[in-house]
């Protein structure tokens, strides 16, 4: 007998047929003592042992563990219920309750076969009690077997239904839980990516502007005592500048460029900062008819400028950088041009070790808008960025850039 077997059988029911086998074992004892009959002590000793050895099965741990100790346990109370019914006709109705335990605790065709047996003992008995047989007396024993064997097996199906829906619940909470921690986890990774991008795109290039502008200020100093004063307070603008930026996407709000001003004010701003702060001149220039444009692209858009300027006087050795938005129906084409020198983009890795992240944090911006950034430059040729991008949120994004 094993765990599963007698998992069917819950507390209550088990204990009705403790309950039932003790009290048929009672009445039995005590029909022979009310009624005087022969043997009657020898029944009342049988019917006694027969409740001690049934009593031993829910004490042995063994019994509920091994079919096998089951099986032993089921026959010595059937061998000692088989001498109480030879005694006294009063003891096949013990037969009732021994159906359930022996198809409880034994395999299914050995516990149907272990019933058979019983009700033929039950019938046989009875009959010998009578001194004749007939009919009427197998439909008792015969209609309680079927009725325990219809009874056990139903509940037995019942309850192998009940596990596998039980189980099926299990994996689909387990699924559903690695589902919400697949989805928890691709937020938090997408959510590292976006704050990289911000941070490349403003707190890192406004870094960078600040090195480059003290170390002008450095080389100023102590001859050119007024170029330094102005480049340290450029510098420190800049530091109260990205000190905003910071503030606002943590908050998760748009650039503060795009606060009250339209995406062409922005890129005039920045390009008019650029040229004030850093050694490089950044004109500006738009076409076409301005038309309102969703926030997440005018925000892409701009982040996009900042790199590519940022990476024009990073690494262009550029004097002059020209930028221009276009509109252009439904498309708006922001490019930036300048007069310094290229690169082998076959030779561009994707985030450098040193912190190259421009190229790449602008090709996802524009392909999570699902467009494309194309890449094509030369080491003798100048640095030029070309970001087309639809104007409606509808239709699809598209961006390249030309180097």
């Amino acid at each position: 007998m094993n765990t599963a077997v007698l998992t069917p059988t819950s507390r209550t029911l088990t204990w009705c047929l403790h309950l039932l086998i003790i009290g048929l074992l009672a009445l039995a004892a005590a029909r022979a003592v009310i009624g005087s009959r022969p043997h009657a002590g020898w029944i009342v000793a049988v019917a006694l042992t027969c409740g001690l050895a049934y009593a031993v099965g829910p004490l042995l741990s063994r019994i509920r563990t091994s079919r096998r100790a089951a099986a032993v346990w089921l026959a010595a109370v059937g061998l000692v219920w088989l001498v109480l019914l030879a005694l006294s006709p009063d003891g096949i109705w013990v037969a009732f309750p021994l159906y359930f335990l022996q198809l409880h605790l034994l395999p299914r065709k050995a516990g149907l076969i272990a019933v058979l047996l019983t009700a033929s003992a039950a019938v046989a008995g009875f009959a010998a009690h009578q001194h004749s047989f007939n009919p009427m007396v197998a439909i008792g024993p015969a209609l309680g077997a079927a009725v325990a064997v219809a009874v056990v097996w139903g509940y037995q199906a019942l309850y192998r239904e009940s596990e596998q829906r039980r189980r099926l619940i299990e994996e689909l909470t387990a699924t559903r839980a690695d589902l919400a921690s697949a989805q928890h986890n691709a937020g938090v990774l997408a959510e590292r990516e976006r704050l990289a991008r911000e941070i490349h795109d403003t707190l890192a290039q406004g870094l960078s502007s600040i090195q480059l502008l003290l170390s002008a200020a450095e080389r100023a100093l102590p001859g050119q005592t007024e170029t330094a004063i102005a480049q340290v307070g450029q510098a420190r603008q800049t530091a109260v500048d990205n000190l905003a930026e910071a503030r606002r996407f943590v908050a998760a709000l748009s650039p503060p460029a795009l606060e009250r001003n339209t995406l062409a004010d922005a890129l005039e701003r920045l390009c008019t900062t650029t040229s004030g702060r850093l050694p490089i001149s950044a004109r500006w220039q738009t076409t076409g008819d301005p038309v309102p444009l969703p926030t997440e692209h005018e925000v892409a858009l701009l982040r996009i400028a900042q790199s590519a300027l940022a990476n024009t006087v990073q690494h262009a050795r550029a004097t002059v950088v020209e930028v221009t938005l276009s509109y252009l129906g439904d498309h708006v084409a922001l490019e930036i041009a300048d007069n310094g020198v290229g690169f082998d983009p076959y030779e561009l890795p994707a985030a450098s070790v040193s912190g190259g992240f421009g190229i790449t944090a602008m090709r996802t911006r524009m392909e999570e808008l699902h467009g494309n950034l194309h890449v094509d430059s030369d080491p003798h040729l100048s640095l030029i960025h070309i970001c087309r991008c639809r104007r409606t949120l509808a239709r699809s994004c598209q961006c390249a850039a030309t180097l």
